[in-house]
């Protein structure tokens, strides 16, 4: 009996978390049909699931297969007869559930209606929430799992569209599903991405295409052309926002509205590209750090290198917005390039750009389009359509009216390729615009093409006809009327065979026709009560305003020659309306007003008359009187002529008053822009007039540049040959250095005693040399010998002495006391010291001389005898130290002054030639 227990008398909310599953399945079903006999969202059956959002987490993932199914059930009436308020609040605890535990249930019901739940979840708000928490999902560890997921997207974007939910955050996660071990998995993402190709069609492959394996892109090109034959695919749910749009669109809607609305707003058209779908990436960033050393290379290879590593950075969907001023600028000079390929290459790169960039691409067209207009006199095949493709691609990013005057100047070009490019390039631009062009460019653009008919070249001509057939396609026939006047047949007759087959995506629609018509007759009170009434009530509001004017006339032309443009308010009408006579102005007349179709309709009412007799009444004098006699001579009606003009309403004096304003203004603007553009044109022109001083400073720094280089190469030629010279004097030098020491030294290397130290010959006529030479006695002897040799070589030296044989110099100074023809007959401080000597000294020199001429002595003479050598010794050491002690002194004196002369003489020799002392 338990088992039979009775729960209905438990709350709904209660019995929803019942630990039985039958209670559970039973409040499940109960409240869904609560749900279903509710009067609206408001209903207080919904607020406690709209409280606590909670509840429906353990309803939709029930471990009871069978609860469960109840429990979507009555979740999907939930969100089906519920307001938006409650599927938002329950979102977040019943996707990830219905994605795991109802999409992978093996029940078919189940899965329906978690899939449902699903698609009520988004018809209610919007799809984004619900496939973001989708996604998670695909990196569960159960396959089943993974598919029903991918599965479920595909519901979800076939019933809504890729307009209605972003498939990028899909279209991301796609590759990763395509690698999935589970073969289920793999064919729910293909299925997934055939669906995105009904939306997206090629726009979808940069996304994820790469990633894929060469076997799976070939098994979905398979699919793909199988779709390629179908139509524009059609989102068949609409959210709640949609529907609620569809029922306000149109008043007295009906199926045929509907359908309307579907096709202009829900059709998925084929036009969605890999812009849309892509992330935006940082190029700059990957811009290589010599691109512009490279770029402004005088080598064309690295040129095209550079351009080439720049177009693969570039060729990217979505290019992140940044500053590319430098970089068109470089592009912009590359279309001076002499060589072709370069200027092929950077015209693909700004191609790149302006597809990459789109819109943020704009305000770079005048820094491109111009070279790149300039660049199309290349003959080339090649070098045109990259260039075409550029021109084409930069003006997606702009409109018609920023580039026409480019490409009329460039339409005024004397090279006609060049001419014949941006013809096809504006024959182009009218095709793909979306916009009508305004009067002023639809004249500008048909003044260049009429010149274009008259052109030598028959393309050029063709061209000239074609452009104005797509123009004439554009405005209409009426429209081109006027512009194709003057022109002869045969002319006109090729304008209308290029306008029938012409096709644009921009047309005039005709405008509806004008309502101020209907606007007039509302706008004077009075107006009004003479339609409706008859003939007699019209005299009876009509006396009170003629009193008024009769009164106010008199003044009035008084007020006239002082103020023409304004009337004032309600006093001198009259005046007034002889002034708006008078006065210029862009609309009709008053008395043009008049015989509007409100008159018309009263001209079998007698009141017109009336005014009339007012009117002369009020005005008086001649001016009245000359206007009524020919009216009143022809026919009693023609008085209703200045009716009219006085019937002017207060409201209508005001409109008229705006407008005179308005054209004031107008004038007043257009005075303003012509100041202000004579002011740009006299900017422009100083401008000019700077930048060629410019170009003349830059060119005279080239010539000074070019100057200054040739005196450098100039002065290092000049201090190539100072070096030389200065090398050629230092070795000299040197040289003379080595013969100096190597001459002391020899003179000092044999010893005091040497026979053949030239000193020891000058101061040692007689045998005893070999004696001294032998003992190594008198230093101070050999000491002066050396000086006394240097000054001899000194002293010749700077008297210009040479003797023909130096080594005989050297080797035997001997030989120029002996009575050598090589000797000057000049004197030295060793030739004195001689003089001073005794005789026998004398002697023994001559009877020595031909042993001493070679400048060494003879073994005999060193082997002599040693006693005669000694007493030899003897002698000459006493009569050297008391015969010749005080005129030796002086003489080594003289050889000191004559050393330091000489030392002082080659230091001055060796600053006056620039060379430092080693």
């Amino acid at each position: 009996m338990a088992e039979e227990e009775d729960f209905s008398s438990l709350p709904l909310t209660d019995r929803w978390i019942h630990k039985v599953w039958k209670v559970r399945k039973a409040a499940y079903e109960e409240a869904a049909k609560q749900f279903e006999a509710t009067g609206d969202e408001y209903d207080p059956a919904f607020r406690p699931f709209v409280q606590d959002s909670g509840l429906w987490k353990g309803a939709v993932a029930d471990s009871n297969v069978a609860a469960q199914q109840e429990g979507l059930n009555a979740l999907c009436a939930f969100l089906k007869f519920g307001g938006r308020e409650g599927a938002v609040r329950s979102r977040q605890h019943t996707i990830t559930s219905i994605v795991e535990k109802g999409l992978s249930s093996t029940r078919a019901a189940t899965k329906a209606s978690a899939l449902e739940a699903l698609l009520l979840y988004i018809e209610t708000d919007v799809p984004g929430p619900v496939i973001e928490d989708v996604l998670p999902v695909l990196s569960n560890k159960q396959p089943k799992v993974v598919a029903a997921s991918l599965a479920a997207l595909t519901q979800i974007f076939h019933n809504y569209g890729c307009k209605t939910a972003d498939p990028k955050p899909v279209l991301k996660v796609l590759p990763k599903a395509f690698g999935h071990a589970d073969k289920n998995v793999r064919a729910e993402a293909t299925n997934l991405a055939v669906e995105f190709y009904r939306w997206l069609r090629e726009a979808m492959k940069p996304m994820f295409w790469g990633d894929l394996k060469p076997t799976q892109q070939t098994d979905l090109e398979a699919q793909f052309e199988k779709i390629k034959t179908e139509g524009n695919p059609k989102q068949e749910r609409l959210l709640r926002s949609q529907q609620a749009a569809k029922e306000r669109s149109p008043q007295g809607g009906g199926a045929g509205a509907a359908e309307t609305y579907e096709d202009d707003d829900f059709e998925e058209p084929a036009e969605i590209d890999a812009f849309d779908l892509a992330e935006p990436q940082d190029v700059l960033g990957k811009l290589a750090g010599n691109f512009y050393d490279n770029l402004a290379s005088s080598k064309w290879k690295e040129r095209k290198e550079a351009l080439e590593g720049l177009y693969a950075i570039v060729n990217v969907p979505r290019i992140k917005d940044a500053d590319f001023g430098e970089v068109s600028r470089s592009l912009a000079k590359c279309m001076k390039d002499a060589n072709i390929a370069v200027v092929t290459q950077a015209a693909q790169c700004i191609e790149l750009l302006a597809k990459g960039m789109r819109k943020g691409f704009a305000r770079y067209r005048s820094i491109v389009m111009q070279p790149i207009m300039e660049r199309l006199k290349e003959k080339k095949q090649s070098v045109a359509d990259a260039l075409a493709a550029a021109l084409d691609a930069v003006f997606t990013t702009t409109n018609l009216t920023e580039c026409l005057e480019d490409i009329t100047a460039a339409l005024a070009h004397k090279n006609p390729q060049v001419k014949e490019g941006s013809m096809k390039f504006l024959i182009r631009c009218l095709r793909t615009t979306r916009d009508v062009p305004a009067k002023p460019e639809i004249a500008t653009i048909v003044e260049s093409a009429k010149k274009l008919l008259s052109e030598g070249s028959e393309v050029l001509r063709s061209g000239g006809a074609e452009i104005l057939g797509t123009v004439m396609k554009i405005i209409g026939e009426r429209g081109m009327g006027p512009h194709l006047e003057g022109l002869d047949e045969i002319r006109k007759t090729k304008i209308k065979e290029f306008f029938e087959v012409a096709e644009v995506k921009a047309k005039e629609k005709p405008k509806p026709p004008p309502a101020p018509v209907v606007r007039a007759p509302p706008a004077g009170a009075p107006r009004k009560v003479v339609k409706k009434g008859t003939g007699t009530k019209k005299p009876a509001p009509a006396p009170p305003p003629p009193s008024q004017y009769a009164q106010q006339p008199r003044a009035a032309p008084e007020v006239k020659p002082l103020g023409m443009p304004k009337p004032t308010g309600l006093g001198g009408l009259k005046a007034p309306q002889k002034r708006t006579l008078a006065a210029p102005s862009g609309i009709s007349s008053p008395r043009r007003q008049a015989p509007s179709p409100t008159f018309d309709d009263d001209e079998p009412v007698s009141p017109p008359p009336k005014p009339t007799a007012r009117m002369g009444l009020g005005r008086g004098g001649l001016a009245g009187r000359s206007l009524a006699k020919p009216s009143s001579s022809s026919q009693p009606v023609a008085p209703p002529s200045p009716t009219p003009v006085s019937s002017l309403g207060p409201m209508e004096r005001a409109e008229l008053e705006e407008l005179r304003d308005a054209n004031d203004r107008l004038l007043k603007q257009v005075e303003d822009a012509r100041h202000d553009r004579s002011k740009l044109i006299s900017e422009i022109q100083e401008l000019k007039n700077q930048n060629a001083g410019l170009i003349e400073d830059h060119t005279r720094d080239v010539l000074s540049i070019k100057a200054k280089e040739t005196q450098l190469v100039r002065a290092r030629s000049d201090f190539e040959a100072s070096e030389q010279t200065n090398d050629r004097l230092r070795r000299e030098l040197d040289r003379l250095k080595r013969a100096l020491n190597k001459a002391e030294a020899f003179g000092s290397g044999g010893g005091p005693g040497s026979p053949s130290s030239p000193s020891l010959g000058m101061m040692s006529p007689t045998h005893d040399d070999a004696g001294i030479y032998r003992d190594g006695a008198f230093p101070t002897s050999s000491n002066r010998n050396r000086m006394s040799f240097t000054s001899t070589l000194s002293e010749e030296k700077e008297n210009g002495e040479s003797a023909p044989y130096p080594r005989n110099k050297l080797t035997s100074p001997e030989v120029r006391y002996a009575g050598s023809t090589a000797s000057s007959g000049r004197g030295s401080p060793a030739r004195g010291f001689r003089r001073d000597m005794g005789g026998e000294d004398r002697e023994s020199q001559n009877s020595d001389a031909p042993a001493r001429s070679t400048g060494y002595p003879t073994y005999t003479d060193r082997s002599g005898s040693r006693t005669d050598s000694r007493a030899g010794s003897r002698l000459g050491d006493q009569q050297s130290s008391g015969g010749s002690g005080g005129a030796g002194m002086e003489s080594w004196k003289r050889a000191a002054e004559v050393t330091s002369q000489l030392k002082a003489r080659i230091e001055q020799m060796k600053a006056k030639q620039g060379i430092s002392r080693p």
